[in-house]
């Protein structure tokens, strides 16, 4: 296993030690979580940067890679909705929008096609992560509605974007 993978497994590692922080009551633990989630954020520009600089990109990890990153974010935002800082339909829309970009990928792929990830996916994802950091932090109910309310419109505007740049992928005729 090379070292951008080994920091992929260590992204995915590091969740379950996210959330017992998250759950444990000690004081701080919110900057503790707060500090492993930005490790763990980190691996993800670490990795993807190593694999492609030294050439070793694996379909070990463009599988896990992405699916690692959501399952990060996809965990945050869970225990938000559990605490009542973010609504579930917003995550309900985050999950929507993986699945269908997913969808349309996995068809692309069997048109011998690939799509790459679009400038506005990054958007998305960063704009999450930092969005996440911030609601670790003790800070007022409008920052969650605000960070809520990005995440949502990001995460909309990319899986538009996603279908709307690659609408021959789906053949709509047989509908």
């Amino acid at each position: 296993m090379n070292t951008a993978n080994k920091l992929t497994m260590l992204r995915i590692l590091m969740i379950p030690v996210f959330l017992v922080v998250l759950y444990l009551d000690f004081p701080y633990n919110r900057y503790v979580a707060l500090a492993v989630f930005i490790v763990a954020s980190a691996t993800d520009f670490v990795d993807g940067h190593i694999a492609r600089s030294r050439g070793l990109i694996t379909d070990f990890g463009k599988f896990m890679d992405p699916l690692a990153d959501k399952m990060l974010v996809m965990a945050a935002m869970l225990w938000f909705v559990e605490v009542g800082r973010m609504p579930a339909w917003a995550l309900l829309i985050v999950v929507v929008r993986e699945f269908a970009v997913s969808g349309l990928r996995l068809i692309a792929v069997d048109n011998g096609r690939v799509i790459a990830a679009a400038w506005s996916g990054k958007v998305k994802t960063a704009s999450t992560m930092v969005g996440i950091c911030l609601m670790l932090l003790p800070v007022p109910h409008m920052v969650d509605v605000i960070v809520t309310a990005v995440i949502v419109i990001t995460t909309v505007y990319s899986g538009v974007e996603y279908f709307v740049k690659n609408k021959d992928v789906i053949d709509w005729s047989h509908m």
